[in-house]
């Protein structure tokens, strides 16, 4: 019989992505490459990228020659890593200068971002991009049997706009997908009829998790469920715990920004493997934040764009069970920048992670939290349970290891997930 859903997906995507069938293939037969063939092909790309940038945006051009660099005839790697880095800020203020003749495409798309900066990012996406990155999506599913026509719960925002809005639900039609965008029980309950049929959950970990603890005591059937996918949010450890009762299996990783393409995804043995044909990655030896090129952004080249997110990268002996041997990312620690004030020190706000994560590992106990901060020297935790004097205890005595001099304050606030978007593990109220 034939899949309805299969030929949808197959007849608009040679309408929308014609080049996405041919990078799929290309991509499948690659992830079984040796690590130093992913290594040539990757700086192979780099190259390609860096020389194409070089010639056709103004504002690349000017980067490489403050940098006394010309990819075209003079390449090393040891010359690309000294190019400053770009921010994202740049990427908003020169955007014109950034973008490529539109003459070289057949095809762009409008994409509009913000993300957790809340700066609005826009650009144009050109075809053979936007396929490579639906491709490598299409690839990561593959390792877990599943499709990208299969059917779908997603967790992702909506836009209001009722044009935009009725051009997400015709979108989420044509990929076979429903979609829930904020935390509200009573709608959560409601999809358990729908979930025996789903056979890929994505979209926010946290919503992921929140499904989970809700429906913990109804005995969900997932029998068709073949991959759950968190991406955005930061997937911690005792997300998995209830992931594996409930869903039986974990969640996924799949790393990656709008503007960047996917950078690494989550094998089943359990592995990030960096999207090797789509991205070069760095490590900033300084804050450990991820320095990334992306390989296929002809239209609107980001070159060592810092992302913003503290990584830890696999030693480059490691290998996955999994037997692919693309490098590995081991961790997403969070994103780097935002500050904590104390009465006299600042803090980043990656310690919050540390001293939840510690608690969790030392104490075997999970906690979901938000922290927000209205005044330097004091610190507000919401957590989603009763705070007695036994969790004040456990979290004022590992926080005390990290502030010295910031005054907590444990607070009960069962619904600071209802908030639509991605959820923030700390807010800042300071000016």
């Amino acid at each position: 019989m034939l899949n309805f859903h299969k030929w949808l997906f197959f007849k608009g995507a040679k309408k929308r992505n014609p080049s996405i069938f041919a990078h799929f293939e290309e991509l499948k037969k690659t992830e079984q490459s040796s690590q130093s063939e992913l290594l040539k092909l990757n700086e192979e790309r780099l190259k390609k990228i860096c020389c194409f940038a070089f010639q056709h945006s103004d504002f690349y051009k000017k980067r490489f020659e403050e940098a006394n660099f010309n990819p075209c005839t003079s390449w090393s790697l040891e010359a690309f890593r000294k190019l400053k880095p770009v921010e994202k800020k740049e990427l908003i203020e020169f955007n014109e200068s950034i973008h490529t003749p539109k003459s070289f495409f057949k095809k762009r798309f409008f994409v509009e971002t913000s993300g957790t900066s809340g700066e609005i990012l826009t650009f144009h996406r050109d075809e053979s991009w936007d396929s490579f990155n639906r491709a490598a999506i299409w690839r990561g599913y593959s390792w877990f049997g599943a499709n990208p026509w299969d059917r779908k719960l997603y967790f992702w925002g909506y836009n209001t706009a009722p044009l935009k809005r009725i051009k997400l639900i015709l979108m989420d039609f044509l990929v076979n997908r429903f979609r829930l965008f904020d935390y509200d029980p009573e709608k959560l309950r409601k999809l358990l009829p729908r979930l025996k049929h789903v056979k890929i959950i994505e979209g926010y970990s946290s919503m992921i998790y929140e499904l989970a603890n809700l429906i913990k005591n109804d005995n969900p059937s997932f029998d068709s469920l073949k991959l759950v996918k968190g991406t955005s949010e930061k997937v911690f450890p005792h997300y998995q715990d209830i992931a594996r009762r409930i869903y039986k299996m974990p969640i996924a990783n799949e790393y990656g920004s709008t503007e960047s393409g996917i950078i690494a995804f989550e094998c089943p043995k359990g592995s990030m493997h960096i999207n090797m044909e789509g991205v070069h990655v760095e490590r900033d030896s300084e804050d450990g934040g991820i320095i990334v090129t992306n390989l296929q952004s002809f239209s609107f080249p980001t070159i060592r764009y810092k992302l913003g997110d503290e990584i830890v990268l696999a030693p480059s002996e490691y290998k996955c069970a999994c037997g692919m041997e693309s490098p590995i990312i081991m961790e997403v620690t969070g994103r780097i920048g935002k500050k904590i004030f104390g009465k006299n020190q600042i803090y980043p706000s990656l310690t919050l992670y540390y001293i939840f994560k510690n608690i969790y590992f030392n104490e075997n106990r999970s906690i979901d939290f938000q922290a927000h901060q209205y005044q330097k020297g004091r610190m507000e935790i919401w957590v989603k349970e009763k705070v007695t004097p036994e969790l004040e205890n456990l979290v004022f005595t590992e926080a005390k290891k990290y502030f010295s001099d910031i005054e907590l304050t444990l607070k009960e606030k069962y619904d600071f997930r209802q908030q639509a978007g991605k959820l923030r593990d700390f807010v800042s109220h300071l000016d």
